[in-house]
């Protein structure tokens, strides 16, 4: 039978390796660093809590063969929940998802300010000979007042560039609602009577969000997958089969399989690969950049720390970009003398941030939600942080041509396939990812031929996917 090693445990990697063995196309061997599956979608304990590695959330918009396969795994286990979080908006809270009501909450220059914007929209413009940026795409759009109070800053935070510094790809795909017309038409999902079925809803696993990732490769296992954490990849070796180092506690071991798929970040990949790519592939891997984040943990001597499940901080002097408090998330009351927030902090990777002590990172949380009106009143018993140095790709003006060359460089590799959030260097949900994985599967034949022509149908249909908030 065909042989498949596939590079990362995230969403993505066990999915492929349960839909190989599923359809009895292939075997699977996935090889994880990690010690548990799910990536940056993955989860772990703290103090009786299931946390995860920041906010996450399994969106509606799923594909519905995903849905009823993750529906089936989970059981009675995944939960359908409503979106409750909160904005700070110009000193003032402002509900997320927004619903109509919360619109006269909104302060009065902001909403004269959108009012004019969409006035202006009305007047003939030229955008001849400009240049595309994710400021001129969002403020095209949306307007200056929205831009500035609330895209532009996050953006700021969240990448580490200005915005007239990012691609209008960024836009794109990186927020959903890219025009007023767009905004208003979410803002009425949510009214009664107009309400779509789920809007504003979400599905979220009872034990915190990697259980998904964790049933998935449950389920591989139990078809003969081979799932192997704690293990980092060394190098892979080209040839007929392919060998694959990899190194254990067991120490250093090699694999060979007839097709290597990888989802780890395809920069990861170019210093892996043997023989060595040319020199101007690697030059390309210094024009893609990912932010790193470190996500902050304050375990609080309380039952719950508010009923939000995550608050949004566009505002500079607020260091934090987002906090989440997971057990809101699943409806938990245990352990009821017990919570968790999870602060997240994106940064650059060996930065002054990065090399924070966790009781400064501690005090920095501390610090931001005082300043916005949310003092921490109950005892802190426990601080804990986890850092990711790949949480977000950062799509600079001039990346494409970088990361092209990347993917056109693994397209040429014999049986070599790279997919994934990390491997396509995409801004993608999980049921996103989840999609790249069925899609490889789709193009392996019983045989083991890989059918390029079918997948490259599926990268132009990836390229149309749009970040749910």
């Amino acid at each position: 039978m065909t042989r498949v090693a596939i590079l990362g445990g995230g969403p993505s990697g066990v999915a492929a390796a349960w839909l190989l063995h599923r359809s009895t196309k292939a075997r699977a061997v996935v090889v994880e660093q990690r010690d548990d599956v799910g990536g940056n979608a993955g989860s772990f304990e703290l103090e009786g809590v299931s946390v995860d590695y920041g906010s996450h959330r399994l969106h509606p918009a799923c594909h519905p063969e995903i849905l009823a396969d993750i529906r089936e795994l989970l059981g009675p286990d995944l939960l359908s929940r409503p979106r409750h979080g909160r904005i700070r908006l110009r000193q003032r809270w402002i509900h997320f998802p927004i619903r109509p009501v919360d619109l006269l909450g909104l302060p009065p220059s902001f909403g004269m300010g959108v009012i004019l914007d969409a006035l202006r929209k009305l007047l003939p413009t030229s955008t001849d000979g400009e240049v595309a940026t994710f400021a001129s795409e969002l403020e095209r759009g949306l307007g200056g007042t929205i831009c500035r109070d609330f895209y532009f800053p996050y953006a700021v935070k969240i990448w580490g560039v200005p915005p007239d510094e990012l691609s209008a790809i960024q836009a794109r795909r990186r927020v959903a609602a890219g025009s007023l017309g767009k905004m208003v038409r979410k803002v009425l999902t949510l009214v009664p009577g107009l309400k779509a079925p789920e809007a504003g809803r979400f599905y979220y696993p009872r034990n915190g969000y990697g259980q998904i990732s964790q049933r998935i490769a449950d389920a591989a296992r139990g078809l003969g997958a081979d799932i192997r954490l704690e293990t980092k990849v060394r190098a892979v070796r080209l040839g007929t089969p392919h060998r694959i180092e990899t190194e254990s506690a067991d120490g250093v071991q090699s694999l060979e399989a007839e097709h290597v798929w990888s989802t780890i970040p395809i920069s990861v990949l170019a210093r892996v690969i043997n023989p060595p790519p040319p020199a101007e592939v690697m030059d390309a891997c210094q024009g893609i950049d990912y932010r790193a984040m470190i996500l902050i943990y304050v375990v609080l001597a309380q039952s719950q720390f508010t009923p939000f499940d995550a608050h949004y901080f566009p505002e500079a002097e607020i260091r934090l970009t987002r906090l989440s408090e997971p057990k809101n998330y699943s409806a938990r009351t245990e352990p009821a003398d017990r919570t968790v927030l999870c602060g997240e902090l994106p940064c650059s990777v060996e930065d002054a941030v990065w090399r924070s002590s966790d009781a400064d990172l501690a005090a920095l949380v501390q610090d931001s939600l005082a300043r916005c009106g949310l003092p921490i009143r109950a005892p802190i018993v426990g601080i804990v942080t986890r850092r990711l140095p790949f949480a977000y790709p950062i799509y600079r003006r001039g990346y494409e041509a970088h990361f092209q060359r990347l993917d056109a460089w693994v397209a040429g590799l014999d049986r070599m396939l790279t997919f994934g959030r990390q491997g396509l260097f995409a801004h993608d949900n999980t049921h996103h990812t989840l999609a790249m994985a069925y899609g490889a599967v789709d193009c392996l034949s019983d045989t083991g031929r890989f059918d390029w022509e079918r997948w490259r149908a599926y990268r132009s249909e990836f390229e149309t996917h749009v970040v749910e908030d």
